[in-house]
């Protein structure tokens, strides 16, 4: 009789623990089953723009306004990716910071506007960088496009 009451404490726990690693789930339920690394995407969005993906990070920030995005780190240092949600389907609590994230979006673009700007101003009149400035400011440019990750369904842990 003991050990048929402690294997169903046993059996209980265990139970418990896999529902409990199952995290807390926004949004639709996840269908892809391999995740891609976020360094993967971000090392070449094109190809994955309009796609579905699963990717997996550390959230590293959250919207303090009404949870609608938050940032994930990648496997690469230094590397986030953003996830936007349409306001209101999706609300990603501030507890999320420093959890681990499982997120199924498709990936899009939007113009980085500023960019552009400190390009033309760069390439135009390069009186207002100093001549080191404008190898390292002016020449080098970021990407004029940021990538971002529409989130249609997360799981938090």
């Amino acid at each position: 009789m003991k050990n048929h009451i402690k294997l169903v404490v046993i059996m209980l726990t265990l139970s418990t623990m896999l529902f409990a690693s199952d995290g807390k789930k926004y949004g639709k339920e996840i269908g892809l089953k391999e995740k891609t690394k976020i360094s993967e995407v971000m090392s070449k969005p094109e190809t994955y723009i309009g796609k579905k993906v699963l990717v997996e990070g550390t959230v590293v920030n959250v919207c303090e306004k009404r949870g609608c995005w938050i940032e994930l780190s990648s496997d690469k240092k230094y590397e986030t990716i953003k996830v936007k949600v349409n306001d209101g389907e999706i609300v990603f609590p501030m507890e999320s910071k420093g959890k681990i994230a499982l997120v199924e979006g498709e990936l899009y673009s939007i113009d980085n506007k500023e960019t552009k700007e400190h390009k033309e101003n760069c390439t135009e009149d390069k009186s207002n960088c100093s001549e080191e400035k404008a190898k390292s400011d002016c020449s080098d440019h970021k990407s004029e496009k940021t990538y971002l990750l529409k989130g249609l369904g997360a799981v938090i842990k």
